[in-house]
């Protein structure tokens, strides 16, 4: 290189020169990014970018602290139904006590407004005001079991079926009480089908419902198969005799339960639900099952005849011959006009040939309450129980009791001997009124 040409040398050094010039640009522009990534304003994007992320982390973690339980199956907290001591039984004094709760038109609880009450109670009434009434009753009556007739729920005002049941029956199961029921025409306007709400119902503690009758194939290889019959709730509840009598391990006393249904079309028009003819048939097969059993009714001379149990029956919505009842003789107020279906089935002709069925309990017309014999069978309304249901103002909202008592021999309790019954009101001292018999036995069946 000592003996470059000179113009040769001019060129390396001035290639030398402008290397070192873009050197010195390059390091620079790498010094001016290095001083920006750490000037005051980039840090205060970083830290502004943490603090966000942090925050959305800590509201996402206190959400899902919040509704874990809701979303996650935890497994510590599954536990089996609580179940009621069973059989269903007399008590040791000779009675059996049943409490029909009808229409409750259970909502959402305290944001549910009552319908049909009195201005002055309009701002201060609401679902709740239903579930103080059930308590009341529960402790002024302490009932053996309690019959739910239907329309338990009004589906059109709540967003959750199962959470509105929970709370519309929740203090039987908070008294440790059986209960048994049976679905209404408003029950499964929610989010639960009338299959789903009795499945539910039926695996709620201290409940006795049941979906349907089972299979009549005991081969049947599927567990828990349910007989083939229309509706869902229709089932047999048997009452034994009192602990310590001849009849302790005897069934005394039937309980029959059936789905009414809730709206159908028939013949193009429009009408409420009917108990149909597979229901029919199941409640004259159970009859016959029970003919030439011991039925423990009480004979003068203290002995028994073969026969049935004497029996009583709850549905929702009534069989259009409860009209007729304005006709006759008849316990309580008839206030609204029977709201039926048009299609009549053969209930009462059924209940009749049965020759057990002493009386039937319904819902459906709130401010009827009253009983009325048809053909030897007494057909008694609970009145409406709800707050959330339709009444009129200044009628007290009510529940129906019914007492079965045992006749005494000599030193046992016998059989039924007697079933009465009467009403309690949702006023200060729940008062009782309307009291009466319905069946008491004689020495022919």
């Amino acid at each position: 290189m000592g003996n470059a040409h000179p113009r040769n040398r001019n060129l390396l050094r001035y290639g030398q020169g402008m290397g070192e010039r873009e050197s010195k640009h390059t390091s620079g522009r790498t010094k001016r990014s290095r001083d920006e990534m750490t000037s005051p304003t980039a840090a205060a994007k970083w830290k502004h970018t943490f603090l966000y992320s942090a925050l959305i982390f800590s509201l996402l973690y206190f959400l899902e602290s919040l509704i874990s339980h809701r979303l996650h199956i935890d497994h510590r907290n599954v536990r089996l139904k609580r179940s009621p001591d069973l059989p269903l039984r007399f008590r040791h004094d000779g009675t059996f006590k049943i409490l029909q709760v009808a229409d409750m038109h259970y909502g959402m609880g305290a944001i549910t407004r009552c319908r049909d009450v009195l201005g002055t109670e309009f701002e201060y009434c609401s679902d709740l005001n239903t579930t103080l009434f059930l308590r009341r009753m529960i402790e002024a009556e302490r009932p053996d079991l309690i019959a739910f007739t239907g329309d338990n729920i009004f589906g059109a005002s709540t967003t959750d079926a199962a959470e509105s049941l929970l709370q519309a029956i929740g203090p039987a199961i908070d008294f440790g009480i059986p209960w048994a029921a049976v679905l209404g025409n408003h029950d499964q306007e929610s989010t639960l089908t009338r299959e789903e709400l009795m499945t539910f119902l039926s695996l709620m503690d201290y409940s006795v419902s049941q979906i349907n009758p089972p299979a009549e194939d005991s081969s049947n290889p599927a567990r828990d198969a349910f007989r083939s019959i229309d509706g869902f709730g229709n089932y047999r509840l048997r009452v034994h005799g009192a602990p310590g009598s001849v009849l302790a391990n005897s069934s005394v006393f039937d309980l029959f339960f059936l789905d009414s249904g809730d709206r159908e079309t028939f013949q193009g028009v429009r009408t409420y639900g009917w108990i149909k003819d597979s229901q029919l048939l199941w409640l004259r097969n159970s009859s016959q099952e029970d003919r030439g059993q011991a039925s423990g009714n009480l004979l003068g001379s203290g002995g028994f005849f073969s026969g049935k149990p004497p029996a009583l029956a709850f549905f929702h919505i009534p069989i259009p011959e409860v009209r007729q009842l304005w006709y006759k003789p008849f316990v309580g107020q008839f206030q609204e006009g029977v709201a039926c279906s048009t299609v009549n089935s053969g209930v009462l002709q059924t209940l009749v040939s049965m020759g057990n069925v002493k009386a039937t309990f319904i819902g459906h017309d709130h401010t009827n309450d009253f009983c009325g014999n048809l053909n030897g069978v007494w057909f008694c309304y609970g009145g409406g129980f709800g707050y959330h249901g339709y009444g009129r103002a200044g009628w007290h909202r009510r529940a129906r009791v019914i007492q079965a008592e045992l006749g005494r021999g000599r030193d046992t309790w016998e059989g039924v001997k007697r079933v009465k019954t009467w009403k309690r009101l949702d006023d200060r001292g729940l008062s009782k009124i309307d009291e009466q018999v319905l069946w008491e036995t004689s020495n022919t069946m």
